[in-house]
């Protein structure tokens, strides 16, 4: 059972961004000290990635566990309440990645998929890997 109303809940999600989010905001902070320069959601590139690097044909996105299926995948977060709308949710978003990615695939880009909870791990092993993934550029899927 839901612990919110239904206007206390209807408040929460539609708090929740879709840019601009903390872990893609502490990713940028540590490409750009690393010196990487770089655009942000992309509108002309098939997924609005959170980070790209057009010359280099490199999109990097963070996704959140819980948005992109992560957690749902691995059993862990299970929606518990109003499931005919979830799981289907969750179920078409991590359709619709792959999709995006095979896409740009196809295109030539170099796609990034950052786990949130890998970057609050460890966030300078990711932007490292990063910054190492765009000097030896090859056309492929990179999941952190």
């Amino acid at each position: 059972m839901d612990n919110l109303t239904a206007s206390q809940r209807r408040k929460n999600m539609q708090s929740i961004r879709s840019k601009n989010t903390k872990p893609e905001i502490i990713l940028r902070k540590q490409l750009w000290k690393y010196g990487l320069r770089y655009r942000i959601h992309g509108k002309d590139i098939t997924g609005k990635p959170d980070i790209y690097i057009k010359g280099k044909k490199v999109a990097v996105f963070v996704d959140s566990d819980f948005w992109h299926g992560r957690l749902y995948q691995e059993g862990k977060a299970v929606p518990k309440t109003n499931q005919d709308y979830w799981i289907p949710k969750l179920e078409r978003n991590i359709e619709r990645d792959k999709k995006v990615n095979k896409i740009l695939l196809d295109e030539g880009w170099t796609v990034i998929r950052c786990w949130e909870s890998t970057l609050k791990k460890s966030l300078q092993e990711c932007a490292s890997t990063i910054m190492n993934i765009i000097e030896n550029k090859k056309n492929e899927l990179i999941v952190l």
